[in-house]
């Protein structure tokens, strides 16, 4: 098959992540004929609890936890940046695409993740059978500070000693002038919108969209979102047969946890 004849030929799409999550997702669209360009607009900042996450940090690598647990690729970064390292001791359960490839790059075996029929912190609850046996484990829940703490109350439920910490927070960022003038400009003709904060960096950082770009909403809850932080979808691309065939190629490769900031 040639380029020409790939669904997504012809577009430039702005990919608003770097990271694992940038790779999987610009790896799948230059597969269908798109040319991605990854330009973040969120990044990741220190903790507001940065005394507790020092804390718990120690503790796992000290083998205090039997299980670790995680719904972003970025913490496999905080992990990095404290030179903490997983004991063999402490088990892995994720949630993610991106972030179950990211803890395997660094070299650790991920335990538990959910069926791919349900892909969800919810789904992860519901394979992971050590938790429904009788014995209460020690889990070290890490998020970012707008994850819901599904997998946390999900644990503490089921009576389990739960440490839970906020271990990086979203930040947005601003994207590059030569990114701007492309987009304003219409040569990045498609925008990945993949989460209610990136939906805002888009909307107050892209204010003068052209009429014919398209803004792809991934995620369950993020077109509401992209609504109500003010940004423009044109009607005419509602049943655009190219813009579903974006939205189909993301979402073949990052499911919904990995949507979260």
């Amino acid at each position: 098959m040639t380029s020409d004849a790939k669904p997504l030929s012809g577009l430039r799409v702005l990919v608003p992540r770097g990271g694992t999550w940038g790779d999987l997702v610009a790896r799948a669209l230059r597969e269908q004929g798109a040319s991605p360009v990854v330009a973040p607009l969120v990044d990741f900042a220190h903790t507001s609890e940065e005394e507790k996450l020092v804390e718990a940090l120690k503790l796992l690598e000290a083998g205090h936890y039997d299980w670790i647990t995680a719904t972003s690729s970025t913490v496999v970064d905080v992990l990095a940046y404290h030179h903490t390292v997983i004991p063999a001791s402490t088990r892995v359960a994720v949630v993610g695409e991106a972030t179950a490839a990211a803890f395997e790059h660094a070299g650790y075996q991920v335990s538990r993740t959910p069926s791919e029929e349900n892909n969800t912190t919810a789904g992860l609850l519901e394979v992971w059978p050590e938790i429904d046996e009788g014995d209460v484990l020690r889990v070290l829940t890490l998020r970012s500070d707008v994850a819901k703490p599904v997998l946390t109350e999900g644990l503490i439920g089921r009576g389990h000693d739960v440490t839970q910490v906020v271990a990086f927070r979203t930040i947005g960022i601003p994207a590059s002038v030569h990114t701007r003038e492309d987009v304003e400009s219409g040569r990045i003709n498609a925008l990945l919108v993949a989460s209610a904060k990136i939906a805002r960096e888009v909307a107050e950082q892209f204010p003068n969209l052209p009429e014919d770009t398209i803004v792809a909403c991934v995620g369950p809850h993020t077109h509401p979102e992209a609504i109500a932080a003010g940004l423009l979808h044109n009607p005419a691309h509602e049943r655009s047969e190219l813009k579903r065939a974006l939205i189909e190629t993301v979402e073949s490769v990052i499911d919904q946890s990995d949507m979260l900031d």
